[in-house]
């Protein structure tokens, strides 16, 4: 039995993309542990995860800081890792590929650097959609890929019933109307005028819910609909992923939720700007689709609703 580590950092929505290779790269190592290296909000998450033995964590720390290097070069070293999957693929990941382990060769450490097709540049690489290159860097080290193009975020589903019964959530619609502060350019400014239509025509058979992260409790009271917390808190990620699971339909900014939507298997509408395409992050499934516009200001509730009742029948 040999120790096999996973280099996923986040963010939240990449994690429930890179479920169905972590599920591949498991099942291709039966016989082996398998350790992931991310960061403190997923540290708990990975802990569910029926595919990971243990997560590490890694604080991130500025890679100038020889101390910090040096601590998780020990840590990491102890396990004596046989093979290194890097999911990432980031800056920082190829900075510890070429301090922490520079004399690995990509039989050693798998990433979409070490596994670049023929003839092909990162820059080319990158085009291809997100699963697609997963599915690319597996299949280069002769792993079988049965679960990589299709995630399955459900293993970080949680048990929510005491939390839908407080809220008397039977049938519910969920909105995810916020995103990042500093990317307000993938936020769409009519959940008010859709929560209105989607009222006016299905009276109470819906429900109309948000589900706020910390620094959007206050927001969502702007919002035409009931805000869902535990005990005055945001819910955490197994308690969204469940009330994410549950709902008839999800309709959601280019976020994190938008993604554990898609990969839960639940219909959907993602919103999507000019900011990324949406191909690009392999967010359409068969129930949970995307609108692409190049200026959500100009994306009508009109056109929405007429999108969402297409997939709700």
């Amino acid at each position: 039995m040999s120790n096999i580590l996973i280099i996923k950092h986040g963010s939240l929505g990449d994690i429930a993309q890179a479920s169905g290779v972590i599920q591949d790269i498991s099942e291709n190592h039966k016989d082996d542990d398998i350790f992931i290296l991310t960061t403190k909000p997923y540290l708990d998450l990975f802990r569910k995860n029926p595919y990971i033995k243990e997560p590490i964590l890694d604080k991130r720390l500025s890679r100038f800081n020889p101390f910090y290097l040096y601590s998780l070069m020990r840590d990491l070293k102890k396990y004596n890792f046989l093979k290194i999957y890097d999911l990432q693929n980031s800056n920082r990941t190829s900075f510890y590929k070429n301090i922490l382990f520079k004399n690995s060769k990509k039989d050693i450490w798998s990433s979409s650097l070490t596994t670049l097709p023929e003839g092909k540049t990162k820059q080319e690489f990158d085009k291809l959609s997100v699963l697609d290159r997963f599915d690319h860097q597996i299949k280069t080290c002769n792993l079988v890929s049965k679960h990589t193009l299709y995630p399955d975020f459900s293993w970080a589903c949680s048990d929510i019933a005491n939390l839908k019964n407080e809220y008397n959530l039977n049938k519910y619609i969920l909105l995810f109307p916020f995103c990042s502060p500093h990317l307000t350019i993938k936020r769409w400014p009519y959940y008010n005028e859709l929560s209105n239509k989607i009222k006016n025509e299905f009276k109470d058979e819906y429900k109309i819910i948000v589900a706020p992260g910390p620094e959007e409790i206050k927001e969502a009271s702007n919002i035409n609909a009931e805000c869902i917390l535990d005990n005055g808190k945001s819910l955490n990620i197994s308690q969204l992923a469940s009330l994410i699971k549950d709902s008839k339909f999800v309709i959601a900014n280019d976020t994190g939720p938008a993604h554990i939507s898609a990969h839960l298997g639940v219909k959907g509408l993602a919103l999507f700007g000019p900011h990324k395409s949406a191909k690009l992050v392999s967010i359409e499934r068969e129930k949970f689709r995307a609108i692409q516009v190049d200026d959500l200001n100009k994306l009508s509730a009109d056109k929405v609703f007429e999108r969402m009742m297409e997939l709700l029948a």
